[in-house]
This record gives C-alpha cells, structure tokens and sequence, in this order.
C-alpha cells in the first residue's frame, strides 16, 4: 500500500459491526492519516469492529487501518504509540 494516500481527505466509519457503522454515518476527516489516529488513538475499541475507511473510491476494512496505524508509529506520526495495535 502507498501509504501517500494518507495525506488524501478520508471518511471514517465506526460501529460495533458494518451494519450500525454505515447506519451510523462517516465522520469526515482533511487527512487519512487525522481519521487513522482518530480510530486508534481515541474512538471506543469496540467501535474498530465495523469500522472502515473510505479514501477516495477505496475502502479499507479494521485490519488494514490498524496497519496503517502501526505505519504511522514507525514514522513517529502517531499521538500514542502502542495504545490499540
């Protein structure tokens, strides 16, 4: 993954599953990057169960926004490392 996607506009959802994520709505963040910290920095753990994140046309699942998180530790980008991996 370019993780120079990070600096694209992202749209966040977060839910105990997909279903009450999408019900719930996105949360609009100005980087990707801003909505992975977010996610893993300060929303409830158990709301990364349906989380996802939409960059563009592309959506990216709880996995793959803890990868990007564990990304953004090892270039000292994160707030707090190692709270949620």
């Amino acid at each position: 993954m370019n993780f120079d996607i990070l600096s694209a506009p992202g749209e966040l959802f977060l839910g105990s599953d997909v279903t009450t994520a999408q019900a719930l709505g996105g949360r609009h963040f100005g980087t990707a990057a801003r909505a992975v910290r977010f996610a893993m920095e300060q929303a409830a753990p158990v709301s990364l169960r349906g989380a996802s994140l939409r960059i563009g046309a592309a959506d990216f699942g709880p996995g793959q926004i803890r990868r990007m998180h564990a990304r953004l530790e090892a270039l000292g980008q994160a707030r707090r490392p190692g709270r949620r991996a």
